[in-house]
């Protein structure tokens, strides 16, 4: 049962909320004379109510100073801001942290992902699924102005840290010779083609995979390789008794480029890939490395596809696509069509591709000199 304080109370208010409604036929014609009554009979409405709630709560504060509360000015952005940031999702730090510690564990044990064993894969493959649904929000600190076609978290020089499949499919070049792949039977044999290509290559040694992405929308990835260039001295010298080879090697870096234009303005995380050109930089071969620093040399796949798409109906410009599904200040993961998953660490912000000019075209040679110098000989001049 209500009080007594309360069925005063509630009789007070009853009796406001009559006198504001009835008063309204007495009022006087005029604009200003009506005005001042409502403004009047609004503050004798919300001065009852106030006091009807006061008298129920027990608070003490008067219902003056809930009146002048009410009639001040609202931050309406401060409030729409302070709802979206309720609404977002917490990011668990600790499980980013936790998941990409095991990742490059993996990566480091397995040669980024290269002699991964099956278990290692769906390890992997799990914690990739944490780190996408605890993906941070990302701010673009590029103007319009600035005419910059992707966000600055993502441009900068990037290494290929763990990959799913073979380091060289990270290129755009073998990227765009999946897209053209129309069916799962030729999907199936493109695949197979790229194992026994790696398997062809089993003698030589992937180095660095790097990923230069600009902000004009120009993605370079340099793909940079070693192999023994006397592998076996038997073979050339019989009368030595020697199972291996020289300290000698054939070094150089594949560098393919292309255009990564966003799917949308909205989503600049997700792109499309067209394919530009194939050249081979920095080889130590004598005189072959000024015939491949020529811009003959270049593989000019735009030219290619314009020959073909003019004279082949059943041709398009293969365009694959990537996603970033994640990425922070030091980690980036991305998918191709097939969801194969590559994972880059960020080196820096530069978006300069490495200059291979001060490359020497000797096999090693004079680096090999030098060490046994250092090591043996021991002559200075």
């Amino acid at each position: 049962m209500a009080s007594t304080k309360t069925t005063a109370v509630l009789l007070a208010l009853y009796a406001a909320l009559g006198s504001a409604f009835t008063a309204a036929p007495m009022r006087a014609s005029s604009t200003t004379s009506t005005s001042l009554n409502q403004s009047k009979d609004n503050y004798e409405f919300q001065r009852a109510l106030l006091e009807a709630q006061f008298a129920v709560g027990g608070g003490a504060t008067t219902a003056e100073e809930h009146i002048e509360e009410i009639e001040q000015p609202i931050d309406v952005t401060a409030f729409q801001n302070s709802i979206l940031k309720e609404q977002e999702e917490p990011v668990d730090t600790t499980a980013i942290q936790n998941s990409i510690i095991s990742i490059l564990r993996v990566a480091a044990s397995t040669d980024r992902g290269q002699y991964a064993s099956s278990p290692q894969k769906q390890s992997v493959a799990s914690l990739v699924e944490i780190l996408e649904s605890n993906k941070p929000k990302q701010t673009d600190t590029f103007t319009s102005a600035s005419g910059a076609t992707l966000p600055s978290y993502l441009v900068g020089t990037w290494e290929l840290t763990y990959s799913t499949n073979q380091l060289f499919r990270s290129s755009p070049f073998f990227l765009a010779g999946r897209s053209t792949c129309k069916t799962q039977a030729e999907v199936d044999q493109y695949n197979w083609f790229c194992e026994m290509h790696r398997a062809a290559l089993a003698i030589s040694t992937i180095g660095v995979v790097r990923q230069v992405i600009s902000r004009d929308g120009k993605l370079t990835n340099e793909f940079n390789v070693k192999v023994g260039a006397v592998p076996f001295v038997s073979d050339f010298l019989p009368f030595v008794k020697y199972s291996g080879g020289l300290p000698l090697t054939v070094d150089g870096a594949i560098v393919s480029t292309a255009d990564a234009t966003p799917m949308s303005m909205e989503n600049k995380d997700d792109w499309q890939l067209y394919m530009d050109t194939v050249e081979i930089k920095g080889s130590n071969i004598p005189i072959l490395r000024n015939l491949l620093d020529g811009e003959n040399s270049k593989l000019k796949s735009r030219e290619l596809s314009k020959l073909l798409e003019d004279n082949v109906d059943s041709y398009e410009v293969p365009r694959p696509a990537l996603r970033t599904t994640y990425v922070d200040s030091a980690s980036r993961i991305v998918r191709d069509e097939d969801d194969n998953i590559f994972i880059y660490s960020k080196v820096s912000d530069i978006e300069e591709v490495t200059d291979y000019s001060n490359v020497m075209a000797d096999l090693g040679v004079a680096s090999l000199l030098e060490g046994f110098n250092d090591a043996v000989t021991k002559i200075y001049l």
